[in-house]
This record gives C-alpha cells, structure tokens and sequence, in this order.
C-alpha cells in the first residue's frame, strides 16, 4: 500500500493484523474480514487482548508516550543530543520532519480495533445471543476512552485553556475505505470520553483482572477526566470512590522500591503486560533509554535522564524513599539521573520475567488517586486535601505533614512530580494548571534552537502538528493544522 495512506485506511486492509502487536495477528473462529469476525465471547476476549498488546506498542504505552510527558515537562533532560527521541525534549516538530506521527497511527489503530469489537458485540447483542458480553464491551469502551484522552492531549490544547479548539476526529466505528473524518473541537472529544465512560461503567466488574480494565480502572480513569476539565466535585467522587472502596492499598515506605520489582501490586488499578515474547522492547524499551549509559547494555546510551530541577525537588528529604530507583548517571557519581523503574531496580532485576526490559506498565497507580482527591478537594476543602496529601508525602519522612493551612497546588504538583516520576504525567499536569516549564539544557551544555529555555502552553509546539502524510491522506484536514505549523 501507497506508504502515504493514513492509518484509518491501513487498518481496514488489515483487518485484525498489527505490526505492533502479535496477539491481532489470532484469527478468532470465524477467519472472515474484521466486520464479521467475532462470533463468539472467546472471539471478543482473543480480539480485547490483542487491543490491550497494542497499547504497549513503542509508540504508546511501551515507550514514546512515557517519555513524551516527562521528557516535555522538565523533569526529564538530555546531556548529549542525538541518542534517540531527542526530538521530543528540544521540541523539533513540524508536519515533515519530527512529527511523531507514530503516535497519531498507532492510537488510532487501537482504536478502530476496538471499535471494530464494540460494533460487532453490539450486533451479536442484538441478535440475541446468550453470551454475556457485558464486561468484554465495558473494557472496549473504557480502552477507548483512555486512547481518545491521550490522544486529544497530544494533539489538542488544555481543555481547561481552549476546549473550543481542534482536538482529534472522534471516529466510533468502522469506516469506509474513502472516508476522511475531520477533527471535532476538544469540548467534542471530552464529551465522547466522558460518555464512553459513563456507558462502560455498569458493565464492568469490580473483580480485579491483571493486565486487564475493571470498574476502578475506569473510575479512575474518569477522575483523570474530570480533572482535567477542572469538575472538581466529580473528579473528587470518582476518586474517593477507589479509595474508599479498599480494593487496593498504597505501598508502605517499606515496599515502594520493592513494588517495581513485581507484577499487578496492591496499587496497581491498571497495569499493561509486558511479556518475553510478545511486547518486550529489548535494547529499544523503557528500561535502556532510562538507565545509565553503558550499565550492561552497549544499547544503554543514557537518552534521558533526570533533571536538577527534579533532582532538587526530591532533595528536599535525603531520606525520601523515592531516590531507591534512582542511580547515578554519566554527569557524576553523585548525579542521580538515571531511573530505574522500568528495570525492576537498580540491579536489572525486572518485575519476575526472564529479561529486565519486560516490565509491566503501570498505567493508573493509586496513589496518582490520592494526589487526584488531593488537587481536587482543595478547591472545596482544604483540610481534607491534606489528608489525601499527606498520605503520600509521607514517602518523605522528614517533610512536614501538609495541613489545610500550608496546602497549595503547586505542593500537590511538587509531590505528584516526585511519586510519578517517568510515569509520563508531568508534561500534562504543567500545561493544563499553566505552570510555566523550564528545561535543564545547560546540565549538558546541549544546543537547542527549536524552543526557548523557558515555555508555557502558549508556545505553539506543545501541540503535535498533523503528519504531513496524514494531511496527503485526507487532504482537507490540512485546513485544520494546529497554529503555527
């Protein structure tokens, strides 16, 4: 095929077939095209795990989109560029060169994946059989959800800053050959998520399952939402809900280092599987581009690592627990720059798989909760914000205790830095709050002409601009470029 397609016309040529994700390549019983693929409940489990597979592709949960939100939000810098997604921490993005459309293409694969099974569980729903697709939909609808969020977050401005701006085209199901959606505004795209949430909510079972969604994902997953749409009170539900509800627990000072040497821990509400033989990276995933240059791996050349801004952040306690995944990098035995989350720790021992670049990722982790009821409760209660703080500030033993009269955001912010460090939030948090980023250039005396040292979201490149490729595709989408580009 004409490499220029965009992807929503690639995928309806290959049908159940990824490049990314060998589990789309299991043809379910029925081998016909994806329109009439699934007969059976067995069928929609084969096609949801391969959506789940998907996810973990490098261009989205696997690698790119963790470093896109940290890389981009100051807490990540770079000491020499050229090793590999630079790119992303100078901002050197236009519709030709740097677009990282690999996001736009991979997303979108998903997605009409997933659309492809909700379309046709419905079908089956409606001719009366008697499976119980309840929970297999509900987990369609809330995958969706995440993917159109991150989505209309890469491409789309704040919606707390412009909501009437263009987000991404909101596609719900299959599509022609011919078809060439336009994007909807980003109050459009907030409304979709909210109502796919909404609609898989009573659906899906409060029985955890590893490496799957349940209701608590998707609570949590509405929390984020509301957050981000600054509905303060629902976010606040969403998230008392999860906690209250005592079906997962926060790590003790004790365990919070061990914890990333394990699979589907007690915070974990969503967590991708990466497996040996399926979704590992190897040399390419998560666990070299954040280690130290050099450390077992000639692949380790130390692409990203930790900021001083960062670094003095965490410093503020020596005791914090948080510097256990933490080792030194190539600017000095005392500069802890380099991460070790996606390693298991410091010592590569991965989270209990045969290789140390196969770590789980974990998506939504409960104390992003806690800080979540934090931010959220402020603005109605402060008191109440600081026991939600507290509750995770104490991962800094010698901090003071935050308290309804020393609560602030930017301390909420500060403390969510720290505890999601490489999780792939901090880029978000900065421009959603409008919190000017500051970057740590001069940690390697690195030449950057693509962005000044200091931005906000005013700055046109905190958007992604549609691929040029994508615009050859459906050439009217040129007319809705993001600004600037």
């Amino acid at each position: 095929m004409n490499n220029i397609k965009s992807v929503i016309i690639i995928i309806l040529f290959l049908g159940l077939s990824s490049c990314d994700a060998d589990f789309l390549d299991v043809t379910p019983s029925n081998s016909g095209d994806a329109s009439t693929s699934i007969k059976t409940l067995a069928d929609a489990k084969v096609m949801l795990t391969g959506i789940m597979s998907n996810m973990t592709s490098s261009n989205y949960y696997g690698r790119n989109f963790i470093l896109y939100g940290d890389a981009k939000g100051g807490d990540l810098t770079t000491f020499s560029m050229g090793r590999g997604l630079d790119g992303l921490y100078s901002f050197n993005h236009s519709p030709t060169s740097g677009s990282y459309s690999g996001f736009w293409n991979s997303i979108y694969n998903s997605i009409l994946q997933t659309n492809n099974l909700i379309v046709n569980i419905e079908r089956l729903e409606a001719s009366g059989v008697e499976a119980d697709f309840s929970d297999v939909k509900g987990q369609a609808l809330t995958a969706r959800a995440l993917m159109y969020f991150d989505l209309v977050r890469i491409y789309g401005k704040p919606y707390s800053y412009d909501k009437a701006s263009y987000g991404v085209p909101n596609i719900l199901e299959p599509l022609d050959a011919l078809a060439q959606p336009l994007r909807a505004t980003v109050a459009e795209n907030y409304n979709q998520i909210i109502s796919d949430l909404k609609e898989a909510q009573p659906l899906l079972s409060k029985t955890k399952n590893n490496g799957y969604l349940n209701y608590y994902a998707n609570m949590a997953m509405q929390a984020r939402v509301y957050l981000n749409m600054e509905q303060y009170p629902e976010a606040l539900a969403a998230a008392q809900e999860i906690i209250d509800s005592g079906a997962y627990s926060l790590y003790s000072n004790s365990e919070w280092v061990n914890s990333w040497t394990g699979q589907f821990g007690s915070e974990s509400i969503f967590e991708l599987a990466i497996l040996p033989s399926e979704a590992d990276l190897g040399n390419s995933s998560l666990s070299v581009y954040l280690r130290r240059a050099g450390h077992k791996s000639s692949s380790a050349i130390g692409q990203f690592i930790a900021s001083d801004y960062y670094l003095n952040r965490l410093g503020e306690d020596t005791n914090d627990v948080r510097w256990g995944v933490l080792d030194y990098d190539e600017v000095g035995p005392t500069h802890m720059g380099a991460s070790y989350k996606y390693s298991g720790d410091i010592a590569l021992s991965g989270d209990g798989k045969s290789t140390a670049t196969a770590v789980n990722i974990k998506v939504i982790r409960l104390s992003e909760i806690y800080l979540i009821a934090a931010e959220a409760a402020f603005h109605s209660d402060k008191a109440l914000a600081a026991t939600y703080l507290k509750a995770i500030r104490k991962r800094a033993p010698n901090l003071a205790p935050a308290t309804a009269e020393t609560i602030s955001i930017d301390m909420i912010l500060d403390e969510k830095s720290k505890e999601l460090f490489t999780e792939g939030q901090r880029f978000f948090d900065m421009l959603r709050l409008n919190k000017q980023i500051t970057f740590n250039d001069d940690l390697g005396g690195v030449p950057i002409s693509t962005r000044e040292k200091t931005i906000d979201r005013t700055f046109y490149k905190t958007v992604l601009p549609i691929s040029q490729e994508e615009i050859n595709a459906n050439p009217e989408i040129e007319s809705q470029q993001n600004p600037g580009y």
